[in-house]
């Protein structure tokens, strides 16, 4: 392994995401890259801090360099994202692609992967889904009842994470190696804390509620101290992401959107279109929305990413199946002479990618709705075209 790849949102980044990186590096790695969400984050949402809060933090981090994952691609279902992350880190020349999981057995990982693209399982996940299961347990109950064993696998958030990454270095053909590495601390979306020896330990999802309540000096024990200090500037800056503003945007956006539209978004089947009409009819803020979406059938995170597709107008058949450039958002020096390499077209500017690649438009146009989106919705209103205007860090 020289040069390793990871699919992350960095949301924020934190103890666990250090420890993975130095993971990597007391392995070998002498590179590492990081594809990270931009504009949005795949619960259906934008990040708690902007891009170039988070592309610092990965970089002073451990990080070498850092590539866009575009909102378009992160603002969906598990397995699109990772097909867009392992086509990205494939076109940039990664050889081993690194993720957390819960059971860090990469051969036990791509066995899955293999197991879920065989049309014994595809027969039985039809099956359960016509019971009325939501598609991951209908999924895992049939990986089950071919193979024992396979549905505890899959009923763990980066187990699945780490198999839709081995599905898709199978189905592209990627010369990557899957290096599936324990995940430290606790689990995802815990709001219980932990210890990997004398480091402190929770997860995302419980650094974000911790800001809100307490302010950034809450992250202290969580958090690299260099990234801690980017979040002190980015609170004092007004960047943090405002829950309020984001509800408020979401819901003027679907208010005064064209009901008919509902059906051609991205995801919208079986009459979705029709409760999205009806909840937004009287939804009065975003959590209210997704509630009176809210079935037996789809999850939460799936019913979030909806309404911001239908809010931005996303429509699946004009959006190429992978990413076709590499967006680099930041990079240490010494790595640059690696995008040399890379078999995409490659820049540090979305405005140069577009005006060379333009069957790439729509993706580019409509990723910039969501960085403009995310501006908007922040405790200071920030200025619209970031995505175009922001320069990459370079340390």
């Amino acid at each position: 392994m020289k040069f390793a790849g990871i699919i992350t949102e960095y949301d924020p980044f934190h103890n666990g995401h250090a420890a993975q990186l130095q993971m990597l590096r007391d392995r070998g790695a002498e590179t590492i890259a990081v594809c990270m969400s931009s504009g949005a984050v795949q619960r259906g949402g934008i990040p708690l801090f902007p891009e170039s809060v988070r592309v610092r933090a990965a970089l002073l981090g451990g990080a070498d360099l850092v590539v866009s994952l575009p909102a378009p691609y992160v603002n969906t279902g598990a397995e699109a994202f990772g097909a867009a992350g392992v086509a990205l880190l494939t076109a940039l020349g990664c050889d081993t692609l690194a993720f957390g999981a819960e059971d860090p057995d990469a051969a036990h990982l791509m066995r899955a992967a293999e197991l879920l693209g065989k049309p014994d399982l595809s027969a039985r996940l039809r099956r359960h889904l016509g019971e009325g299961m939501t598609f991951a347990a209908a999924r895992a109950r049939a990986a089950e009842e071919l193979e024992p064993g396979l549905g505890d696998l899959l009923s763990r958030p980066n187990n699945i994470l780490g198999i839709e990454y081995c599905k898709a270095i199978l189905a592209q053909h990627s010369a990557m190696q899957p290096l599936a590495l324990p995940r430290l601390g606790a689990g995802h979306g815990s709001d219980e804390t932990g210890r990997s020896g004398q480091m402190r330990l929770a997860s995302a999802s419980l650094l974000r509620t911790l800001i809100r309540k307490g302010g950034p000096d809450a992250l202290a024990p969580y958090v690299p101290e260099p990234a801690l200090q980017l979040y002190r500037q980015a609170v004092e800056q007004g960047l943090e992401a405002d829950p309020g503003r984001f509800s408020v945007a979401l819901l003027a956006l679907l208010r005064v959107g064209d009901p008919a539209r509902f059906a051609r978004i991205r995801g919208v089947s079986e009459g979705l279109e029709n409760r999205l009409t009806a909840a937004v009819w009287s939804a009065s803020d975003a959590e209210s929305l997704y509630a009176s979406l809210k079935t037996k059938r789809y999850p939460h995170a799936r019913l979030r990413r909806l309404a911001l597709d239908a809010a931005l107008g996303v429509e699946a058949e004009k959006l190429p199946a992978l990413p076709p450039y590499l967006h680099i958002l930041g990079a240490r020096r010494e790595a640059m002479p690696l995008l040399r390499n890379a078999s995409l077209p490659v820049s540090t500017s979305l405005a140069k990618l577009e005006a060379q690649l333009p069957q790439a438009e729509y993706l580019i146009r409509l990723h910039n709705s969501f960085a403009d989106f995310s501006a908007l919705c922040r405790e200071q209103t920030q200025p619209m075209g970031l995505a175009y205007t922001t320069k990459p860090v370079v340390l």
